[in-house]
Protein backbone atom coordinates (compact mmCIF):
# COMPACT_ATOMS: atom_id res chain seq x y z
CA UNK A 1 0.00 0.00 0.00
CA UNK A 2 1.26 3.48 -0.78
CA UNK A 3 2.01 5.70 2.21
CA UNK A 4 3.03 9.32 2.46
CA UNK A 5 6.35 9.94 0.71
CA UNK A 6 7.25 12.99 2.77
CA UNK A 7 7.62 13.62 6.46
CA UNK A 8 5.34 15.81 8.59
CA UNK A 9 7.06 19.03 7.53
CA UNK A 10 7.56 18.11 3.89
CA UNK A 11 11.29 18.86 4.07
CA UNK A 12 12.23 15.16 3.65
CA UNK A 13 11.10 13.17 0.62
CA UNK A 14 11.63 9.48 1.25
CA UNK A 15 13.55 7.52 -1.37
CA UNK A 16 11.97 4.12 -0.73
CA UNK A 17 11.51 1.76 -3.66
CA UNK A 18 8.50 0.18 -1.95
CA UNK A 19 6.09 1.25 0.79
CA UNK A 20 4.22 -1.28 2.91
CA UNK A 21 1.41 -1.15 5.44
CA UNK A 22 1.08 -4.76 6.62
CA UNK A 23 -2.18 -5.88 8.17
CA UNK A 24 -0.71 -8.57 10.40
CA UNK A 25 2.50 -9.30 12.25
CA UNK A 26 3.00 -12.37 10.07
CA UNK A 27 2.86 -10.21 6.95
CA UNK A 28 5.33 -7.80 8.53
CA UNK A 29 7.71 -10.65 9.34
CA UNK A 30 7.67 -11.79 5.71
CA UNK A 31 8.36 -8.24 4.49
CA UNK A 32 11.31 -7.79 6.82
CA UNK A 33 12.79 -11.22 6.11
CA UNK A 34 12.62 -10.63 2.36
CA UNK A 35 13.92 -7.07 2.30
CA UNK A 36 17.42 -5.77 1.69
CA UNK A 37 16.90 -2.55 3.62
CA UNK A 38 14.00 -1.60 5.90
CA UNK A 39 13.05 1.51 7.82
CA UNK A 40 9.86 2.27 9.72
CA UNK A 41 7.76 5.39 9.29
CA UNK A 42 5.52 6.39 12.18
CA UNK A 43 3.41 9.50 11.87
CA UNK A 44 6.26 11.23 10.05
CA UNK A 45 6.77 13.77 12.83
CA UNK A 46 10.52 13.87 12.24
CA UNK A 47 12.51 16.60 10.57
CA UNK A 48 15.59 14.78 9.31
CA UNK A 49 16.41 11.60 7.40
CA UNK A 50 16.25 9.23 10.37
CA UNK A 51 13.43 7.21 8.72
CA UNK A 52 14.72 7.37 5.15
CA UNK A 53 15.72 4.29 3.14
CA UNK A 54 16.43 3.39 -0.48
CA UNK A 55 14.73 0.04 0.15
CA UNK A 56 11.45 -0.78 1.90
CA UNK A 57 9.56 1.73 4.02
CA UNK A 58 7.13 0.16 6.48
CA UNK A 59 4.23 1.69 8.40
CA UNK A 60 2.84 -0.31 11.33
CA UNK A 61 -0.33 1.80 11.49
CA UNK A 62 -2.29 -0.99 9.79
CA UNK A 63 -1.44 -3.71 12.31
CA UNK A 64 -4.37 -4.92 14.42
CA UNK A 65 -5.30 -2.39 17.08
CA UNK A 66 -4.26 -3.47 20.58
CA UNK A 67 -5.11 -1.66 23.83
CA UNK A 68 -4.86 -4.13 26.71
CA UNK A 69 -5.04 -2.68 30.23
CA UNK A 70 -3.74 -4.85 33.06
CA UNK A 71 -4.94 -3.24 36.26
CA UNK A 72 -3.15 -5.72 38.50
CA UNK A 73 0.22 -5.18 36.82
CA UNK A 74 -0.51 -1.50 36.23
CA UNK A 75 0.40 -1.66 32.56
CA UNK A 76 -1.16 -1.06 29.18
CA UNK A 77 0.00 -2.93 26.07
CA UNK A 78 -0.60 -1.06 22.83
CA UNK A 79 0.09 -1.62 19.16
CA UNK A 80 3.10 0.41 18.10
CA UNK A 81 1.41 2.42 15.37
CA UNK A 82 -1.28 3.91 17.59
CA UNK A 83 -1.22 7.64 18.14
CA UNK A 84 -1.41 8.62 21.79
CA UNK A 85 -4.84 10.16 21.21
CA UNK A 86 -6.11 6.78 20.01
CA UNK A 87 -5.65 5.01 23.34
CA UNK A 88 -5.30 7.54 26.16
CA UNK A 89 -9.09 7.92 26.45
CA UNK A 90 -9.50 4.15 26.77
CA UNK A 91 -6.81 4.10 29.44
CA UNK A 92 -8.47 6.96 31.33
CA UNK A 93 -11.86 5.24 31.32
CA UNK A 94 -10.16 2.22 32.88
CA UNK A 95 -8.97 4.47 35.70
CA UNK A 96 -5.36 4.85 34.63
CA UNK A 97 -3.00 7.35 33.02
CA UNK A 98 0.47 7.69 31.56
CA UNK A 99 2.84 9.70 33.74
CA UNK A 100 3.25 12.34 31.05
CA UNK A 101 2.53 13.20 27.42
CA UNK A 102 4.26 15.20 24.72
CA UNK A 103 3.05 18.46 23.25
CA UNK A 104 1.21 16.65 20.45
CA UNK A 105 -1.19 13.73 21.00
CA UNK A 106 -1.02 13.04 17.25
CA UNK A 107 2.33 11.22 17.25
CA UNK A 108 2.74 7.44 17.35
CA UNK A 109 3.74 5.78 20.60
CA UNK A 110 6.58 3.77 19.03
CA UNK A 111 8.06 6.71 17.16
CA UNK A 112 7.95 8.93 20.24
CA UNK A 113 9.66 6.35 22.43
CA UNK A 114 12.25 5.43 19.81
CA UNK A 115 13.55 9.00 19.60
CA UNK A 116 13.38 10.08 23.26
CA UNK A 117 10.41 12.42 22.87
CA UNK A 118 9.19 13.90 26.15
CA UNK A 119 6.82 16.16 28.02
CA UNK A 120 7.90 18.40 30.88
CA UNK A 121 8.41 18.29 34.64
CA UNK A 122 11.48 18.04 36.84
CA UNK A 123 10.28 14.68 38.18
CA UNK A 124 8.97 13.34 34.85
CA UNK A 125 11.08 11.15 32.61
CA UNK A 126 10.64 11.05 28.85
CA UNK A 127 7.77 9.07 27.36
CA UNK A 128 10.14 6.14 26.83
CA UNK A 129 10.70 5.75 30.58
CA UNK A 130 7.20 4.26 30.85
CA UNK A 131 8.15 1.34 28.60
CA UNK A 132 8.25 -1.99 30.40
CA UNK A 133 8.59 -4.26 27.36
CA UNK A 134 9.20 -3.97 23.63
CA UNK A 135 7.94 -6.49 21.07
CA UNK A 136 9.72 -6.24 17.73
CA UNK A 137 10.40 -8.05 14.48
CA UNK A 138 14.15 -8.55 14.18
CA UNK A 139 16.32 -8.57 11.06
CA UNK A 140 15.61 -12.22 10.24
CA UNK A 141 11.85 -11.80 10.62
CA UNK A 142 11.70 -13.26 14.12
CA UNK A 143 9.30 -11.90 16.72
CA UNK A 144 11.07 -11.07 19.96
CA UNK A 145 10.13 -9.41 23.26
CA UNK A 146 12.72 -7.52 25.32
CA UNK A 147 11.51 -6.71 28.83
CA UNK A 148 12.79 -4.47 31.59
CA UNK A 149 15.44 -6.39 33.52
CA UNK A 150 17.08 -7.86 30.43
CA UNK A 151 20.67 -6.72 29.93
CA UNK A 152 19.87 -5.27 26.51
CA UNK A 153 16.65 -3.52 27.57
CA UNK A 154 18.18 -0.05 28.25
CA UNK A 155 19.47 -0.04 24.67
CA UNK A 156 16.25 -1.32 23.12
CA UNK A 157 13.74 1.43 23.91
CA UNK A 158 15.24 4.65 22.55
CA UNK A 159 16.70 2.68 19.66
CA UNK A 160 16.02 4.84 16.59
CA UNK A 161 14.37 1.94 14.74
CA UNK A 162 17.83 0.38 14.42
CA UNK A 163 17.13 -2.95 16.11
CA UNK A 164 13.91 -4.00 14.41
CA UNK A 165 10.31 -3.06 13.70
CA UNK A 166 8.47 -2.47 16.97
CA UNK A 167 5.00 -4.03 16.94
CA UNK A 168 3.84 -3.57 20.55
CA UNK A 169 4.88 -1.70 23.66
CA UNK A 170 3.93 -2.42 27.24
CA UNK A 171 3.83 0.79 29.29
CA UNK A 172 3.67 1.49 33.00
CA UNK A 173 0.54 3.34 34.09
CA UNK A 174 -0.47 5.36 37.15
CA UNK A 175 -3.89 6.15 38.59
CA UNK A 176 -5.84 8.59 36.42
CA UNK A 177 -5.78 12.22 37.47
CA UNK A 178 -7.02 15.69 36.60
CA UNK A 179 -4.88 18.64 35.54
CA UNK A 180 -5.50 22.38 35.52
CA UNK A 181 -3.56 24.64 33.21
CA UNK A 182 -2.67 28.32 33.46
CA UNK A 183 -0.70 30.62 31.19
CA UNK A 184 1.36 33.53 32.52
CA UNK A 185 3.03 36.23 30.48
CA UNK A 186 6.12 38.40 30.81
CA UNK A 187 8.37 36.43 33.18
CA UNK A 188 11.54 38.54 33.51
CA UNK A 189 14.66 36.80 32.27
CA UNK A 190 16.52 38.11 35.32
CA UNK A 191 14.08 36.34 37.64
CA UNK A 192 14.38 33.15 35.61
CA UNK A 193 18.16 33.24 36.00
CA UNK A 194 17.98 33.77 39.75
CA UNK A 195 15.25 31.23 40.50
CA UNK A 196 15.45 28.77 37.62
CA UNK A 197 15.16 25.55 39.63
CA UNK A 198 12.28 26.91 41.71
CA UNK A 199 10.41 28.05 38.60
CA UNK A 200 10.81 24.76 36.73
CA UNK A 201 9.62 22.81 39.79
CA UNK A 202 6.63 25.07 40.50
CA UNK A 203 4.08 22.75 38.83
CA UNK A 204 3.74 19.17 37.62
CA UNK A 205 4.71 20.41 34.15
CA UNK A 206 6.24 23.80 33.29
CA UNK A 207 6.93 25.10 29.78
CA UNK A 208 8.62 28.41 29.02
CA UNK A 209 7.99 29.98 25.61
CA UNK A 210 10.26 32.70 24.26
CA UNK A 211 11.02 34.33 20.90
CA UNK A 212 14.51 35.36 22.12
CA UNK A 213 13.70 38.99 21.32
CA UNK A 214 13.27 40.71 24.69
CA UNK A 215 14.35 40.39 28.31
CA UNK A 216 11.15 38.56 29.23
CA UNK A 217 9.80 35.08 28.61
CA UNK A 218 6.69 35.46 26.43
CA UNK A 219 4.58 32.77 28.10
CA UNK A 220 4.81 30.23 30.92
CA UNK A 221 2.44 27.25 30.76
CA UNK A 222 1.77 25.62 34.12
CA UNK A 223 0.07 22.22 34.31
CA UNK A 224 -0.84 21.38 37.89
CA UNK A 225 -2.28 18.24 39.51
CA UNK A 226 -4.65 19.57 42.16
CA UNK A 227 -3.39 22.26 44.49
CA UNK A 228 -4.67 25.78 45.12
CA UNK A 229 -5.79 28.35 42.60
CA UNK A 230 -2.96 30.03 40.71
CA UNK A 231 -1.73 33.32 42.22
CA UNK A 232 -2.50 36.70 40.66
CA UNK A 233 1.18 37.19 39.83
CA UNK A 234 3.83 34.54 39.44
CA UNK A 235 7.55 35.37 39.78
CA UNK A 236 6.79 38.74 38.19
CA UNK A 237 4.66 37.30 35.36
CA UNK A 238 0.96 38.08 35.05
CA UNK A 239 -1.90 35.72 34.14
CA UNK A 240 -3.10 35.73 30.55
CA UNK A 241 -6.54 37.30 30.20
CA UNK A 242 -7.73 34.55 27.87
CA UNK A 243 -6.61 31.35 26.12
CA UNK A 244 -3.29 31.53 24.33
CA UNK A 245 -1.43 29.75 21.53
CA UNK A 246 2.31 29.27 22.15
CA UNK A 247 3.06 31.29 19.01
CA UNK A 248 1.87 34.86 19.62
CA UNK A 249 -0.81 35.92 17.17
CA UNK A 250 -2.01 32.40 16.36
CA UNK A 251 -5.61 31.51 17.30
CA UNK A 252 -5.84 29.50 20.55
CA UNK A 253 -8.58 27.08 19.44
CA UNK A 254 -6.16 24.20 18.71
CA UNK A 255 -4.76 24.39 22.25
CA UNK A 256 -5.78 22.44 25.33
CA UNK A 257 -7.96 24.08 28.00
CA UNK A 258 -6.48 26.89 30.06
CA UNK A 259 -7.57 29.46 32.68
CA UNK A 260 -7.47 26.78 35.37
CA UNK A 261 -10.42 24.77 34.04
CA UNK A 262 -10.03 21.17 35.32
CA UNK A 263 -9.58 18.50 32.68
CA UNK A 264 -8.50 14.90 32.34
CA UNK A 265 -4.77 14.27 32.15
CA UNK A 266 -4.88 13.44 28.43
CA UNK A 267 -6.79 16.67 27.69
CA UNK A 268 -4.34 18.94 29.53
CA UNK A 269 -0.81 17.50 29.48
CA UNK A 270 -0.44 18.02 25.70
CA UNK A 271 -0.36 21.60 24.43
CA UNK A 272 -2.61 20.79 21.48
CA UNK A 273 -5.99 19.11 21.20
CA UNK A 274 -6.33 15.82 19.38
CA UNK A 275 -9.02 17.10 16.99
CA UNK A 276 -6.61 19.66 15.54
CA UNK A 277 -3.47 18.83 13.55
CA UNK A 278 -1.27 21.89 14.04
CA UNK A 279 1.32 23.33 11.69
CA UNK A 280 1.91 20.33 9.44
CA UNK A 281 4.28 21.55 6.74
CA UNK A 282 4.54 25.01 8.27
CA UNK A 283 7.64 24.55 10.40
CA UNK A 284 10.98 22.92 11.04
CA UNK A 285 12.12 21.89 14.51
CA UNK A 286 15.34 21.47 16.48
CA UNK A 287 15.94 20.59 20.13
CA UNK A 288 18.95 20.25 22.40
CA UNK A 289 19.27 18.74 25.89
CA UNK A 290 21.77 20.01 28.47
CA UNK A 291 22.46 19.05 32.06
CA UNK A 292 20.02 20.91 34.31
CA UNK A 293 23.00 22.17 36.31
CA UNK A 294 24.12 24.03 33.17
CA UNK A 295 20.68 25.35 32.22
CA UNK A 296 21.13 28.98 33.23
CA UNK A 297 24.54 29.24 31.61
CA UNK A 298 23.11 27.62 28.45
CA UNK A 299 20.20 30.09 28.52
CA UNK A 300 22.65 32.97 28.73
CA UNK A 301 24.72 31.57 25.87
CA UNK A 302 21.62 31.38 23.68
CA UNK A 303 20.47 34.82 24.74
CA UNK A 304 23.85 36.19 23.64
CA UNK A 305 23.15 35.04 20.04
CA UNK A 306 19.47 35.96 20.01
CA UNK A 307 20.03 38.19 16.98
CA UNK A 308 21.09 35.14 14.95
CA UNK A 309 18.22 32.98 16.23
CA UNK A 310 15.15 35.23 16.28
CA UNK A 311 14.79 35.97 12.53
CA UNK A 312 14.26 32.28 11.71
CA UNK A 313 12.21 31.48 14.78
CA UNK A 314 8.49 31.01 15.34
CA UNK A 315 8.83 30.08 19.02
CA UNK A 316 11.23 28.38 21.41
CA UNK A 317 10.19 26.20 24.34
CA UNK A 318 12.22 25.34 27.45
CA UNK A 319 11.28 22.26 29.48
CA UNK A 320 12.75 20.03 32.20
CA UNK A 321 13.16 16.26 31.78
CA UNK A 322 14.18 13.85 34.54
CA UNK A 323 17.23 11.63 34.10
CA UNK A 324 16.88 8.03 32.92
CA UNK A 325 19.04 4.98 32.18
CA UNK A 326 18.13 4.42 28.51
CA UNK A 327 21.40 4.39 26.58
CA UNK A 328 20.42 6.68 23.69
CA UNK A 329 17.98 8.87 25.58
CA UNK A 330 18.94 12.55 25.38
CA UNK A 331 18.28 12.60 29.16
CA UNK A 332 20.50 9.58 29.85
CA UNK A 333 22.24 9.87 33.20
CA UNK A 334 21.47 13.52 33.85
CA UNK A 335 18.48 15.62 34.83
CA UNK A 336 18.08 17.75 31.75
CA UNK A 337 16.66 20.93 30.34
CA UNK A 338 15.57 20.83 26.71
CA UNK A 339 15.76 23.91 24.51
CA UNK A 340 13.32 23.46 21.64
CA UNK A 341 13.13 25.64 18.53
CA UNK A 342 10.29 25.84 16.03
CA UNK A 343 11.64 27.48 12.87
CA UNK A 344 9.89 29.03 9.93
CA UNK A 345 9.86 26.57 6.98
CA UNK A 346 12.91 28.16 5.37
CA UNK A 347 15.69 25.57 5.31
CA UNK A 348 18.52 28.02 4.67
CA UNK A 349 17.45 30.40 7.45
CA UNK A 350 16.83 27.51 9.86
CA UNK A 351 20.26 26.02 9.14
CA UNK A 352 21.94 29.34 9.85
CA UNK A 353 20.05 29.63 13.13
CA UNK A 354 20.85 26.01 14.05
CA UNK A 355 24.53 26.79 13.54
CA UNK A 356 24.24 29.68 16.00
CA UNK A 357 22.42 27.49 18.54
CA UNK A 358 24.96 24.68 18.28
CA UNK A 359 27.88 27.08 18.64
CA UNK A 360 26.28 28.62 21.73
CA UNK A 361 25.65 25.21 23.32
CA UNK A 362 28.95 23.60 22.33
CA UNK A 363 30.40 24.04 25.84
CA UNK A 364 27.56 22.09 27.46
CA UNK A 365 27.73 18.65 25.81
CA UNK A 366 24.31 19.33 24.29
CA UNK A 367 22.51 16.29 22.91
CA UNK A 368 20.28 16.94 19.88
CA UNK A 369 16.85 15.35 19.64
CA UNK A 370 17.28 12.37 17.32
CA UNK A 371 14.30 13.20 15.12
CA UNK A 372 14.85 16.93 14.57
CA UNK A 373 17.10 19.19 12.52
CA UNK A 374 20.69 19.28 13.75
CA UNK A 375 24.16 19.53 12.26
CA UNK A 376 26.25 18.47 15.27
CA UNK A 377 29.12 16.27 14.13
CA UNK A 378 28.59 12.55 14.82
CA UNK A 379 31.81 12.49 16.84
CA UNK A 380 30.49 15.21 19.15
CA UNK A 381 27.14 13.45 19.56
CA UNK A 382 28.93 10.20 20.35
CA UNK A 383 31.10 11.85 23.00
CA UNK A 384 28.01 12.91 24.94
CA UNK A 385 26.65 9.34 25.34
CA UNK A 386 28.56 7.12 27.80
CA UNK A 387 26.88 3.92 26.52
CA UNK A 388 27.45 4.64 22.82
CA UNK A 389 29.74 1.66 22.29
CA UNK A 390 27.32 -0.63 24.12
CA UNK A 391 24.53 0.38 21.76
CA UNK A 392 26.74 -0.15 18.73
CA UNK A 393 27.55 -3.66 20.00
CA UNK A 394 23.83 -4.36 20.50
CA UNK A 395 23.15 -3.07 16.99
CA UNK A 396 25.78 -5.44 15.62
CA UNK A 397 24.31 -8.38 17.54
CA UNK A 398 20.67 -7.83 16.56
CA UNK A 399 21.23 -6.59 13.01
CA UNK A 400 24.56 -8.05 11.85
CA UNK A 401 23.82 -7.54 8.15
CA UNK A 402 22.63 -3.94 8.53
CA UNK A 403 19.08 -4.53 7.34
CA UNK A 404 17.76 -1.62 9.42
CA UNK A 405 20.64 0.72 8.67
CA UNK A 406 20.40 3.85 6.56
CA UNK A 407 22.68 6.80 5.95
CA UNK A 408 21.68 8.49 9.21
CA UNK A 409 22.51 5.45 11.33
CA UNK A 410 25.72 4.69 9.47
CA UNK A 411 27.00 8.22 10.04
CA UNK A 412 26.36 8.00 13.76
CA UNK A 413 27.09 4.30 14.30
CA UNK A 414 29.64 3.27 11.66
CA UNK A 415 30.10 -0.50 11.44
CA UNK A 416 32.98 -1.73 13.57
Amino acid sequence: MTVAVTNWAGNIRFRAERCHEPRSVEELRRIVAGARSVRVLGTGHSFNAIADTPGDLVSVAGLPRVVEVDGRARTVTVSAGLRFSEFTGVLDRAGFALHNLGSLPHISVAGACATGTHGSGVANGSLATAVRAVELVTAEGELRTIARGAAEFPGSVVALGALGVVTRLTLDVVPAFEVRQWVYEGLPNAVLRERFDEIMAAAYSVSLFTRWRTDRIDQVWLKQRGGPEAPGTWFGAVPADGPRHPVPGCPPEPCTGQLGAPGRWHDRLPHFRAEFTPSSGDELQSEYFVDRADAVRAFDALDAVRGRIAPALQISEIRAVAADDLWLSPAYGRDSVAFHFTWHPDAAAATAAVTAVEEALSAFSARPHWGKVFTTAPEAVRASYPRWDDFRALLRDLDPTGRFRNGFLTRHFPPA
